[in-house]
């Protein structure tokens, strides 16, 4: 399987920006999707996640009311939305995909079997 990230760029704060992951090659059946990031000399954070249906989706607490997650499984697509962005957004944002039997959504980093390369997010202030 293999994800790739679009849409990262510079922005000011207080703007949106909207990332894009596809997925192709021997992609699982069932499979949950998720976004991390990373800044620099910190360690990779859980942003958010959405379940195989898109019936289930998880925020971390950064992210409750600024960012929302959706899929589109006919395209292999998860999307991104980030309105409302701060400085302390800046990072490298990761999608991530992991196979899975039920609906649900998974926030741990180590979940995750399949990573993109990422897409850097800067938000100047």
């Amino acid at each position: 399987v293999l994800l790739g990230e679009s849409g990262g760029g510079l922005v000011q704060a207080g703007g949106s920006l909207r990332l894009s992951c596809v997925a192709s090659g021997r992609t699982p059946s069932n499979y949950a999707m998720g976004w991390f990031r990373q800044a620099p000399g910190k360690d990779r954070e859980f942003v958010t996640s959405i379940s195989w249906k898109g019936q289930r989706t998880y925020y971390a607490d950064s992210a409750k009311g600024r960012f929302t997650i959706s899929r589109d499984n006919a395209k292999n697509t998860v999307l991104l939305k980030m309105n409302s962005l701060r400085p302390e957004d800046t990072a490298v944002y990761y999608c991530a995909a992991r196979a899975s039997d039920t609906d649900s959504y998974y926030n741990i980093t180590n979940e995750y079997r399949y990573w993109g390369q990422g897409t850097q997010v800067t938000v100047s202030s």
